[in-house]
């Protein structure tokens, strides 16, 4: 394992509405080290992809704001970073794969330009040079007819092909830290592992750590090192992929593996996780999963858990369950 590239403690993203302060990341603690692929997993609504916008420092201001915490990157902390500064990070210290490629890419401009302004901003090369570089990149994330996507615009691709141009676009700095915001949202199945394969192909040619933001485990037990559970905007669990998957210690957790469909087994009804995630800032009390969780203890509704250690090392649960295993043990 690398050194700590990223370490994010204790990290507040409020968002300030008509109905008050909204918490939509309350307490977020993430480590990621050099080299390494984290997944953050959980449904929609538990503060996954505000965590990646606000180490990118994209959270608009207003309405959002950095109520408490930092996120400190090779050591500087982002949050207190000046904007200037943030503009050089930006695309080429850390970079970051949207959602939807269709609405990142500029529908203006050519791949090519859109390529080279990113090179151009952060690397002292002529025009020449940039474009280069591009069609090399093109090529590297398994691009044919390079010369020619260069020279189209983002509405003549795919959409498995606008993702790897986004790929393209993040890696051509060469950044120390990627984060992958559901890099295989609306893509086939077969285009997904396309790109999943080149992102683990990526990391073991380059190093580049990755954060990868996704709701689908099945892309996390593919590509990742350590997975961090979220829900509610705080870690519930976390730790290495077998961990995770084969002994869950969080009940919200469990949920999500046991929500997963298995090949061999003939059930009428798949199985789900009752109700849905609290609106933030809604659970004034207690454990943020009590209210949908069938181990539920008056404990649970009172106290909120610390998220500490379980018996395997660096994996950690946030659940009253866990002190009485260890008072059983």
């Amino acid at each position: 394992m690398g050194s700590t590239l990223l370490e994010i403690r204790d990290l507040r993203t409020h968002f300030v509405t008509d109905q008050g302060e909204i918490p939509a990341v309350d307490g977020m603690d993430l480590l990621i080290h050099k080299g390494e692929i984290v997944g953050v997993v959980g449904e929609s609504g538990c503060g996954k992809s505000v965590t990646s916008l606000s180490v990118m420092r994209l959270i608009p201001q207003p309405p959002g704001k950095y109520a408490g915490g930092s996120i400190l990157f090779k050591g500087e902390d982002l949050v207190q970073a000046k904007e200037k500064r943030m503009k050089q990070i930006r695309g080429d210290e850390i970079s970051m794969i949207f959602q939807e490629p269709m609405t990142s890419l500029n529908p203006l401009l050519t791949i090519g330009d859109q390529i080279v302004e990113t090179l151009r901003v952060h690397r002292s090369m002529s025009r020449k040079e940039a474009y280069s570089q591009a069609l090399e990149m093109l090529k590297k994330v398994g691009i044919a007819r390079a010369e020619t996507i260069l020279r189209g615009y983002p509405h003549q691709l795919s959409g498995g092909m606008r993702q790897r141009v986004m790929i393209a676009i993040a890696l051509c700095c060469e950044p120390e830290l990627l984060i992958a915001d559901e890099p295989t949202t609306a893509l086939d199945v077969t285009i997904q592992a396309q790109i999943l394969d080149l992102m683990k192909k990526l990391n073991e040619e380059t190093g580049t750590a990755i954060m990868m933001i996704t709701h689908d485990l099945g892309v996390v037990a593919e590509v990742c090192h350590r997975v961090v559970v979220m829900y509610a905007g705080k870690v519930v669990e976390e730790g290495t992929v077998r961990e995770i998957f084969e002994k869950p210690r969080h009940p919200y957790t469990q949920g999500l593996i046991r929500s997963i469909p298995k090949i061999e087994e003939d059930v009428k009804r798949l199985y789900s996780i009752p109700d849905n995630v609290p609106k933030p800032g809604t659970v004034k009390e207690g454990c943020r999963f009590a209210a949908r969780c069938e181990h539920v203890m008056d404990k649970c509704l009172r106290h909120l858990p610390e998220l500490v250690s379980t018996t395997s090392p660096g994996h950690r649960s946030r659940c009253w369950l866990n002190a009485i295993e260890e008072v059983a043990n």
